[in-house]
C-alpha cells in the first residue's frame, strides 16, 4: 500500500456494526500547509484532527508488515517490520472521513467523493527507532485495545497513542520497495 492507493479499513457502520471498506490512504491536509494528503497523524491535539477523533471516524487499518526507510546513502533502504517472520495480521489505529475533490495519480485523476484514511503515529520504540527515530505507527495488540479505539471517548482512546514495548517487532525484510513474503 502506498499513499493515495486504496486499502481496506474496518470502521463503525451507520448501523453500529463494523464494516470492511476500501479507502484511499491520505487524509485532507490542513489548509495552511498546502494540499498534499497526510498519511500519518501525530498531533491529535490539533483542531484539524480533533474533528475526526470521534468513534464514527475511527478505523482499523489491517497490516502484516510495515516499512520504514533507513537513512542510508546513496539511497534510503526500505526496512520491513512485523511481529515475527510469519507476519501475523495486526492493525494500526486510524481515522477516516468522506471528502470531495480530486484524488489519485496525475495520470488518472478521479473527481468526486472519496473515503480517505490515515493512521496515528507516536514515538518510535527501540527496533523501529534504530531505523526511523522520529516515529512509528500506533499498533493495537489486543481485542480490548481494538474495542477501546473503536468505541471509547477520545480522551480514553488516545491513551493508546504510544509506542509498542521495545523488542515486540522484528525486521523481516530489507532493501525491497515491496515486501514479497517468502513462499
Amino acid at each position: 500500500m502506498f499513499p493515495d492507493y486504496f486499502a481496506p479499513v474496518v470502521r463503525n457502520g451507520l448501523d453500529g456494526v463494523r464494516e470492511l471498506a476500501l479507502a484511499r490512504w491520505g487524509m485532507p491536509c490542513p489548509p495552511a500547509f498546502g494540499g498534499a494528503p497526510v498519511t500519518n497523524i501525530r498531533n491529535t491535539k490539533s483542531p484539524h484532527w480533533r474533528r475526526w477523533l470521534k468513534p464514527e471516524n475511527r478505523c482499523l487499518v489491517p497490516f502484516t508488515s510495515f516499512c520504514e526507510y533507513a537513512d542510508t546513502k546513496p539511497k534510503k533502504t526500505p526496512t520491513w517490520f512485523a511481529f515475527d517472520e510469519t507476519r501475523p495480521l495486526a492493525v494500526f489505529a486510524g481515522i477516516w472521513t468522506p471528502w470531495t475533490g480530486t484524488r489519485g495519480p496525475k495520470s488518472d485523476p478521479v473527481e468526486g467523493e472519496h473515503h480517505l484514511f490515515g493512521f496515528l503515529t507516536t514515538d518510535a520504540n527501540a527496533e523501529v527507532g534504530a531505523v526511523h527515530p522520529k516515529a512509528m505507527p500506533v499498533i493495537l495488540r489486543t481485542e480490548q485495545e481494538i474495542e477501546t479505539w473503536m468505541t471509547a471517548p477520545a480522551e480514553e482512546a488516545l491513551q493508546l497513542q504510544r509506542p509498542l514495548p521495545d523488542y515486540s517487532l522484528h525486521v523481516v525484510a530489507t532493501g525491497k520497495r515491496e515486501d514479497g513474503v517468502a513462499e
